[in-house]
């Protein structure tokens, strides 16, 4: 195979960054068509990307010589347009998280696991990031001790707060736990080798009170307690003042990990009569460019060379378990166990 054929699913914000980055710099990739329901997305990427356009992502499939898609559509599609491309003999990258509804995830688990020659990666892209992957080693050598507890922060602007109001509104977004903290719950997974057992979590809306017109929380926090008894804080929002916050913290029995303390843009500071100035990342696209460009390389060297992900499917059904017994727990207001199996 001299290069991966692909068909993209979805034209939003992270879609037309897949996108471009296929098309402009991963070499083995060659994008043929895409498919979007916008029709103004759809004229850019047919200027712009020199592709196939669809409004029917089945049409796309059957009708286009295609190795592969990329699903970059609202999470509710993401089984039922997984399954109808394996189907269709095609290798999946699905961004996450894999569902919603939890039957119609488990019947998408079923078609992969059917499908064992084609390849089938999650995008869990900060297990890409340079800084976690970093973290991940001197964990595995022991640097830092046996992991005592971990922080984890992840803050969209507040000036993507109107586009994030449509989105929730047109698309279920999965709530704040699903949509955001599933990144920190993957990343804990893969540091600890270790599950939560049970779990605590708060949310509100004080810096967005119209999100509770539409169940949403703004803001969300989740104590998780593990087998091992290592503990985990996850907090998730949307009303960060000057950018991007995604952070987190690795407490160890001989050392910390600290990642990301300050979302700095650049190594610029300003000094002026105003003060001392760092401009901040403005977006999650932005913090995790090279992450976005390695985890699609990589998934197109999978394609190319019939290794499996790193990730599996079973990660991605775990992390989706978690993320929804911390929404559970807000929603009630309760101590929610946390079944996996």
């Amino acid at each position: 195979m001299q290069k991966v054929k692909i068909g993209i699913i979805g034209l939003g914000r992270l879609g037309m960054v897949h996108a471009n980055h296929l098309v402009n710099l991963i070499s083995d990739a060659d994008v043929r068509a895409v498919c979007a329901l916008d029709d103004d997305q759809l004229a850019y990427a047919k200027k712009n990307f020199g592709v196939s356009t669809y409004k029917n992502y089945k049409e796309m499939i059957d009708v286009e010589d295609i190795d592969a898609v990329v699903i970059v559509s609202p999470t509710g599609f993401h089984p039922e347009m997984t399954e109808y491309a394996l189907n269709a003999n095609k290798h999946v990258f699905c961004e996450k998280p894999l569902g919603l509804n939890m039957d119609e995830v488990d019947t998408m688990v079923r078609q992969i696991k059917m499908h064992p020659k084609k390849i089938f990666q999650l995008g869990f892209m900060r297990r890409f990031d340079s800084s976690y992957k970093h973290a991940k080693k001197i964990i595995d050598d022991g640097k830092i001790g046996k992991i005592i507890y971990i922080r984890a922060y992840g803050i969209d602007p507040i000036s993507g707060m109107e586009s994030f109001k449509k989105f929730a509104t047109d698309n279920d977004s999965g709530g704040i736990f699903v949509d955001m903290c599933i990144h920190d719950i993957d990343l804990i997974r893969w540091y600890t080798h270790d599950d939560p057992v049970q779990v605590w979590a708060l949310g509100n809306d004080i810096a967005a009170p119209e999100l509770k017109n539409i169940g949403e929380y703004e803001t969300g926090v989740a104590m998780l307690k593990f087998k091992s008894g290592m503990i985990a804080t996850l907090l998730g929002g949307r009303h960060a003042a000057h950018g991007n916050q995604v952070e987190m913290e690795i407490m160890g029995s001989n050392g910390w990990i600290r990642i990301a303390q300050e979302p700095n843009k650049d190594f610029l500071t300003l000094f002026t009569n105003e003060g001392v100035v760092k401009p901040s990342m403005q977006s999650f696209s932005e913090r995790f460019s090279e992450a976005f460009i390695d985890e699609l390389r990589d998934f197109v060297n999978n394609v190319k060379t019939g290794k499996n992900s790193d990730i599996s499917v079973d990660d991605g059904v775990k992390a989706l378990k978690i993320a929804k017994a911390c929404k559970e727990s807000a929603d009630q207001g309760t101590l929610v166990d946390i079944k996996l199996s």
